[in-house]
């Protein structure tokens, strides 16, 4: 027998600290818990980890534990999504994952981690549960690019670690930590609106997790533009390259100790004050410090490119001349860019993005926003004199900060009643 459960959930840092709701049912299905299939829906802040503040390294490659905290914000599933079933049966010959149509290694050591955590937490409460001697086929989809510095792996792990949480009868207030020896940043992705992942003191890391400073609806006003410089896998991925920082960066250690703990708590107060002045001020800085510290690594680590240092010069430039911060700049381990703004300057920001890197394509503006935004004021255009740069975006996608996992219809499901993908 086979239960169809489909989530919804989203995430964007701010402040990334690792990598670059009530508890689940989990009733009988006819009497029987012999084979579960839960599907989750999960669509990042697209960035999986778009840094407000907080992007650092690990203290513990094992158990993925970071050397500060963190704070990011959940995107809406409307717009970008990872969408996962999990079905558990007796019948299966062993685990199994399939992703975007493709069978993947299920001995990933980061995969197995989740799977043992999920399965150690059902033995420790129900040690005779027939599901312990079940195996499970995982199917799993998104909409965004992988490995290209947006999120995939948070988004991913959040969705998977939701899905086996269904199925395995797991609480949602253990889901965080199961969820972060998958990938850091997933941690925060369980939860929607604004989330901040506590580094934690404990060895064992059970007290690094994740806490939500506030929902979606706190900030309903909030909203995001993602620049698409290059959808393409990165040449340095971000494990790779954080593990490099703590081990060469004079700078990391001061960033970690003394920067990030103020920057998390006056980030912690601008969102609750609904202050986007100082919450974009905390957003760039962070983003700048963190590629900093990047380029202090050796080798230096560059993961920003010619697009997207236009992009800031056009953001600084912007914010210069309307006096305020309209446009809030962000890049986490790759090349492409994160805006946050007000939902009333967005028409705005997009008639800049259009002017400065124009587009021929169909589909350039993506999201919320589709249609060929107004022509710039002439104002702005003389007060920012810098050269367009034409083709220099793949594309622009317009969405918001979002509310985390919700269960979706069984028609959705990504695998037959059979366990298989369909």
């Amino acid at each position: 027998m086979q239960m169809d459960v489909f989530c919804d959930s989203t995430s964007h840092h701010f402040l990334d600290g690792g990598e670059t709701g009530g508890d689940l049912q989990g009733g009988d299905v006819h009497g029987s818990r012999e084979h579960r299939g839960h599907q989750v829906l999960y669509v990042p802040l697209l960035w999986g980890a778009a840094v407000l503040t907080g992007t650092g390294g690990k203290r513990d490659e094992e158990l993925i534990l970071p050397i500060n905290s963190s704070l990011s914000g959940t995107l809406s599933q409307d717009e970008l999504h990872a969408k996962t079933s999990v079905a558990v049966s007796n019948s299966f010959e062993s685990d199994r994952i399939w992703l975007n149509d493709k069978e993947e290694d299920i001995n990933n050591p980061r995969l197995q981690n989740c799977l043992r955590e999920i399965r150690a937490r059902l033995q420790a409460r129900e040690p005779d549960s027939p599901l312990l001697a079940g195996k499970v086929h995982i199917c799993s989809a998104n909409n965004f690019p992988t490995a290209a510095g947006l999120a995939s792996s948070a988004a991913g792990y959040a969705c998977l670690v939701f899905a086996l949480g269904q199925v395995f009868g797991v609480a949602d207030t253990e889901l965080s930590s199961i969820a972060r020896v998958g990938s850091g940043s997933a941690c925060r992705s369980v939860y929607g609106g604004f989330v901040s992942w506590e580094m934690g003191a404990r060895p064992d890391g059970q007290d690094s997790i994740a806490v939500q400073v506030a929902p979606a609806s706190h900030w309903p006003e909030m909203h995001v533009l993602i620049l698409v410089v290059n959808s393409g896998r990165k040449a340095v991925s971000s494990t790779t390259g954080m593990e490099t920082t703590v081990q060469t960066s004079t700078l990391i250690g001061h960033r970690a100790s003394v920067v990030v703990p103020r920057r998390m708590e006056e980030m912690k107060a601008a969102i609750t004050a609904r202050d986007f002045e100082t919450f974009g001020r905390l957003t760039i800085q962070d983003s700048n410090q963190f590629h900093a510290v990047c380029l202090d690594t050796y080798p230096p680590i560059t993961y920003l490119n010619d697009t997207s240092r236009a992009v800031i010069d056009l953001c600084t430039r912007y914010n210069k001349h309307a006096g305020k911060i309209k446009a809030a700049y962000t890049f986490d381990a790759g090349p492409n860019a994160v805006i946050y703004a007000l939902a009333a300057d967005v028409p705005e920001i997009l008639s800049l993005v259009a002017h400065y890197f124009p587009s021929e394509g169909n589909d350039f503006f993506r999201g919320r926003s589709t249609s060929t935004p107004a022509p710039l004021a002439d104002s702005i255009a003389a007060a920012i004199p810098v050269p367009q740069r034409p083709g220099a975006l793949q594309y622009v996608l317009h969405t918001a900060v979002g509310e985390g996992p919700q269960v979706l219809d069984e028609k959705a499901s990504l695998l037959s009643s059979s366990g298989f993908p369909l």
